[in-house]
C-alpha cells in the first residue's frame, strides 16, 4: 500500500495550511496587494491608449517595467539571501506605493502625459527587480520544507484570484471613477502589506548582516551553480520560453480587443479576469496534484498548450470566445511557471534560494520585456493578430526542444530529498 498521501490529504493539508497565522495573514495581505496592482494593469494601458498611445508605446511602457529585471535582478537575489528583508521591502514598496499616488496627483490635475506612465513604469520596475527576490523567498522562510510545495501554490492562487477580482473591480472603476480610482486603489493596496511584512519577516541577526557581504564572487559563484544544474536550468528556460513568447499575448489584449474585436473597456477587463479565473483553476488543480508526479513533464505540456492558446487567440474570429481562450491561458501559465518555481524553490538550499527566485524572476520578467517590445514592434509590420501567431508557433517549437532535454535526465536524489 502506497504510504503517498493522496487527493483528499493533500487538499486538506492546503487549507491547514492556510489557516495558520503567518502564512494565513500573509496570504491575505498579498491577495490585496495583488488586487489592486492588477487593477492598475486593466487602467494603464487603456489611459495610455485614451492619450494617443500607439502598440508601440504599449509595448514601451510594459518593458519599462520589466526590463530593469535583466540588469537589476540578480542584485536583488543577493539582497534577498545576504541583507535584512523586511528592509528591502520596507524601502522599495515604499517607493512603488508613491508611484501610482502620484498618478493620481496628475490625473486630478490634469496634466499627464504618456511619457509620465512610461516613466513611473520604470521607477516601478527599479524597485521590483531590487525586492522581488525577496518577495519570493518569504514564502520558503515561514513554512517547513515539506509545505513548500503547497506554500507556493497557494501563492500562486492568490495571486490569481486577484486577476479576477482587481480587473473586476477596475472595471466598475472605470465606467464610474475612470482610471483615477483604479490608480488609487493600486496606492491603498501597498498598505497592508506592507505593514504585514513587517510583522510576518524573521529578522536577520545583525552579526549574520555583517559577516554575509555582497560580493560578486557570491553573486556568480551561485548563478554558475544553478544554471550549471540540469533540471535547474530546464525549469528556467521552460519559465523563460514562455514569457518571451506567450506573455505578450496578455500586454496586447487591449490592442486585440479594440482594434481586432471593435470592443471596449469592459471586454478588456472581463478578458483579463478571465485569464486570472484560468490562473486560479490552474493553481487549484495543482493543490490536488499528488506526490510522485513528474512535475518537469507536466511544466513542458502545459508551457506547450500555452503556445497553442495564444495561436488560437490570434486566429479567434469571435469576441466572446476570446475570455474562453484566455482561461486556457490561465491555467496552462499558472501551472507551468507554479511547477517550475516549485521544482526551483524544492531542489535548492536556503542559501541560494534568494538567487534562484532572482533568475527565476529574470525568466518571467526579463523574458516578458524582450517579448513585449518584439512583439509590439512586429504588431506595426504584421498586424496584432499575425504577431500572436508567430508568437504562439515559436513558443511551441522552443518548448518541445526545451521539454526533450529538460526531462532526458532523472533528477539527482540528494535534489528530490533536499527538505
Amino acid at each position: 500500500m502506497s504510504d503517498q498521501p493522496g487527493i483528499g490529504q493533500t487538499l486538506r493539508a492546503s487549507l491547514d495550511l492556510l489557516r495558520t497565522r503567518r502564512f494565513g495573514t500573509f496570504w491575505t495581505a498579498s491577495l490585496l496587494s495583488s488586487i489592486g496592482t492588477w487593477a492598475q494593469q486593466v487602467a494603464e494601458p487603456w489611459l495610455l491608449l485614451n492619450l494617443g498611445g500607439s502598440a508601440f508605446v504599449l509595448g514601451l511602457d510594459a518593458f519599462a517595467m520589466n526590463a530593469p529585471v535583466l540588469a537589476l535582478t540578480l542584485l536583488g537575489g543577493v539582497l534577498a539571501d545576504r541583507a535584512d528583508r523586511r528592509r528591502v521591502i520596507l524601502l522599495f514598496q515604499s517607493v512603488q506605493m508613491a508611484c501610482p499616488t502620484l498618478i493620481v496627483i496628475l490625473l486630478a490635475a490634469g496634466t499627464v502625459r504618456p511619457w509620465m506612465v512610461v516613466a513611473l513604469a520604470l521607477v516601478v520596475g527599479v524597485t521590483d527587480a531590487l525586492s522581488m527576490p525577496s518577495f519570493q523567498s518569504i514564502v520558503p522562510s515561514i513554512v517547513t520544507p515539506r509545505q513548500i510545495d503547497t506554500a507556493i501554490t497557494l501563492n500562486a492562487t492568490q495571486f490569481n484570484l486577484s486577476r479576477i477580482l482587481g480587473p473586476a473591480l477596475a472595471g466598475v472603476l472605470m465606467v464610474s471613477i475612470g482610471a483615477l480610482g483604479c490608480f488609487a486603489v493600486s496606492a491603498l493596496s501597498y498598505v497592508p502589506f506592507i505593514v504585514v511584512a513587517l510583522w510576518i519577516l524573521p529578522r536577520r541577526a545583525p552579526a549574520a548582516d555583517a559577516r554575509l557581504r555582497i560580493d560578486r564572487r557570491h553573486l556568480f559563484a551561485g548563478i554558475r551553480e544553478i544554471t550549471r544544474t540540469p533540471h535547474l536550468r530546464g525549469a528556467l528556460l521552460t519559465v523563460l520560453v514562455t514569457s518571451a513568447c506567450c506573455g505578450p499575448l496578455i500586454t496586447f489584449v487591449p490592442i486585440l480587443v479594440k482594434d481586432a474585436f471593435h470592443a471596449g473597456v469592459r471586454q478588456f477587463s472581463s478578458s483579463l479576469a478571465a485569464f486570472g479565473l484560468g490562473g486560479l483553476i490552474g493553481a487549484a488543480g495543482l493543490l490536488a496534484l499528488v506526490a510522485g508526479e513528474d512535475r518537469r513533464l507536466l511544466a513542458s505540456r502545459f508551457a506547450v498548450a500555452y503556445g497553442a492558446v495564444v495561436m488560437l487567440a490570434a486566429l479567434d474570429p469571435w469576441v466572446s470566445a476570446l475570455a474562453a481562450l484566455l482561461v486556457g491561458a490561465g491555467v496552462a501559465m499558472t501551472a507551468s511557471n507554479t511547477l517550475a518555481n516549485t521544482l526551483l524553490q524544492r531542489t535548492v538550499g536556503p542559501d541560494l534560494r534568494g538567487q534562484t527566485a532572482s533568475l527565476y524572476m529574470l525568466a518571467i520578467r526579463g523574458g516578458r520585456s524582450v517579448g513585449d517590445l518584439a512583439t509590439g514592434a512586429s504588431i506595426h509590420v504584421l498586424g496584432v493578430r499575425h504577431a500572436l501567431l508567430v508568437n504562439g508557433a515559436l513558443a511551441i517549437v522552443l518548448q518541445l526542444v526545451v521539454g526533450r532535454m529538460w526531462t532526458a535526465r532523472p533528477i539527482p536524489v540528494e535534489a528530490e530529498s533536499r527538505e
